[in-house]
């Protein structure tokens, strides 16, 4: 049925990954410090964040206990736009709203050895919603008068509108914990594994279905007006079922007369055969108006065809049956949770005073998320159904360096291993990765006065997914992102981070098979913008 269709991308486009990712990979937030988003490069980092970034590099921090806490606000629009012919509208948007995405890392260091503990949203983080749904949501209502004008008989119908919508939120924190060691004034290493809590909720409805049917055989106020979908379903099954109900009960009224030996007897002389001259007019005229030509048609021929004819209608009573049911209202309101783990490594080279190398690779998490359903009106989801989500593995090799007294620069290669991640679409349907995405970042900072600093910074994204990947609710794109903002030594132990951060994402397109809506192909376009306003503080005890 043309509504199974409605129903599937209302829900199933959504349980696919996270809803909002930022900074990073396909579902990983690389954002995970003030320091990040005002410079962009921090795989090299010997300050506080490097608990995320550049673990074997805290054997860098003086002795002691250093806290950090950082907030981010988050603002990202989301377009589509669909060219299928039938839309009234063809560009859908969508906010992501992240106002806190927080980071606390907390270090102690002593000789040689030093411990960090992180707490910060690996993917997700945000809110999104869609106040008219998405193309996917709703090309399927836009279908129902094409397929009312090509019903048999057609079924004028020019017009639709319904109510829909999407919200979904996505969280996917993660708890970390790092020892690092240094063998020596130039190697220290670090080993660790950080805990995934996930969680995914979803909010939705698609409601109010209407149509301008103008076929006055179903009911009077069928005349062209803004009509209930499922009302009009409804009395058009009850109408059809009764034509099925009259056309079998005259077929059944003339086993009599075939009984009896008048099956041959040709119906315009079936007087000859007991039949009155108005029963054989109104069968005439019954045949007729199904389209069929009692000329020469028998008694038995007379029957076969009003069976049949019957059947086609019971048929299509029960078609008009599962539609009004599928245009019904629906409501949607589930969660998904699970947990994952991921082992980390990480490596730190120092050369001299001037040059420093962070090197930190995270094992893919495998990730098994859990439905909790509260409300599911169509039946398609099953309390306590699972679906894969995994993170990618990460290899992240920082470099920085001190060009001058007052100025630092620094680089980073992030590579995500997306192919290896079992992300899916559906219980057991892999989404299709081409190939990993890669990031480069370039940054630098310059002490302006001993107490306070200017820096920015640089990212380009690479995306490897291919148009597979892509849907209106679950794409990636290539981006260039630029950050910049400073710090203020507000005293000997508290430093104050401030940044923010601009991320310009190149579109993409792909072409949509219709063939089923009696459209060959369509294009779809993405595009996003992104805005990140951050603030931490750094607290060294």
């Amino acid at each position: 049925m043309f509504m199974k269709r409605v129903l599937i991308a209302l829900l199933f486009t959504g349980f696919i990954s996270p809803i909002a990712t930022f900074a990073g990979g396909i579902v990983t937030n690389a954002n995970q410090s003030a320091s990040y988003v005002r410079m962009l490069a921090r795989d090299a980092s010997t300050s506080l964040d490097a608990v995320y970034y550049n673990p074997a590099g805290l054997t860098k921090l003086a002795d002691g206990f250093h806290l950090s806490l950082s907030n981010q606000s988050i603002f990202q629009k989301k377009t589509i736009e669909n060219k299928f012919p039938l839309l009234h509208e063809a560009k859908y948007i969508g906010d992501v709203v992240a106002p806190l995405f927080p980071d606390l890392y907390a270090v102690y260091k002593k000789n040689k050895i030093a411990f960090g503990f992180g707490f910060q949203p690996n993917s997700g983080g945000g809110s999104a919603k869609y106040n008219t749904g998405l193309p996917s949501f709703e090309i399927p209502v836009s279908a129902i008068p094409a397929m009312l004008n090509a019903n048999t008989p057609s079924i004028p119908t020019n017009n639709y509108s319904a109510d829909i919508n999407f919200k979904g939120t996505s969280v996917f924190w993660g708890a970390q914990l790092n020892a690092s060691y240094a063998i020596n004034d130039m190697i220290s290493v670090s080993a660790g594994a950080r805990m995934i809590f996930a969680k995914n909720t979803y909010k939705g409805y698609l409601k109010n279905i209407m149509i301008n049917p103008n076929y006055p055989a179903f009911g009077a106020s069928y005349n062209g007006g803004m009509v209930m979908a499922t009302q009009f379903f409804t009395d058009g099954a009850t109408y059809l079922t009764g034509v099925s109900n009259q056309l079998s009960g005259s077929a059944t009224s003339l086993q009599p007369v075939i009984t009896g030996g008048g099956g041959s007897v040709l119906l315009s002389n079936g007087t000859a055969a007991g039949l009155t001259p108005t029963q054989v007019a109104t069968l005439q005229g019954t045949i007729t108006s199904l389209g069929g030509n009692p000329t020469g048609m028998t008694i038995a021929q007379t029957q076969a065809f009003l069976s049949g004819a019957s059947t086609t209608y019971a048929g299509k009573a029960t078609t008009m049956t599962a539609n009004a049911a599928a245009t019904a209202d629906k409501d949607v309101d589930a969660d998904q949770t699970g947990t994952g783990y991921t082992p980390i490594f990480g490596a730190n080279l120092t050369f001299g005073e001037k040059l420093n190398i962070g090197i930190r690779y995270e094992f893919r998490t495998k990730l098994t998320l859990t439905n909790k359903t509260k409300v599911d009106g169509t039946g398609l989801f099953t309390d306590g159904n699972k679906i894969r989500s995994d993170i990618p593995a990460i290899l992240s090799v920082g470099i920085g360096y001190k060009a001058l007294p007052q100025l630092r620069m620094s680089a980073g290669l992030h590579y995500y291993f997306d192919k290896d991640a079992i992300i899916e679409s559906a219980p057991g349907v892999k989404k299709i990765i081409d190939g990993n995405l890669y990031e480069v970042a370039l940054g630098g900072e310059y002490d302006i006065t001993d107490k306070i600093l200017i820096s920015a910074g640089y990212l380009y994204g690479k995306t490897g997914v291919g148009q597979g990947y892509q849907t209106d609710l679950s794409h990636s794109l290539s981006s260039n992102s630029v950050g910049f903002g400073g710090a203020i030594k507000v005293s000997e132990k508290m430093v104050l981070n401030l940044g923010m951060l601009y991320t310009m994402y190149s579109s993409d397109n792909k072409s949509i098979n219709y063939a089923s809506y009696g459209v060959p192909t369509a294009k779809e376009t993405y595009n996003r913008t992104n805005v990140d306003f951050s603030i931490g503080v750094d607290y060294h005890f």
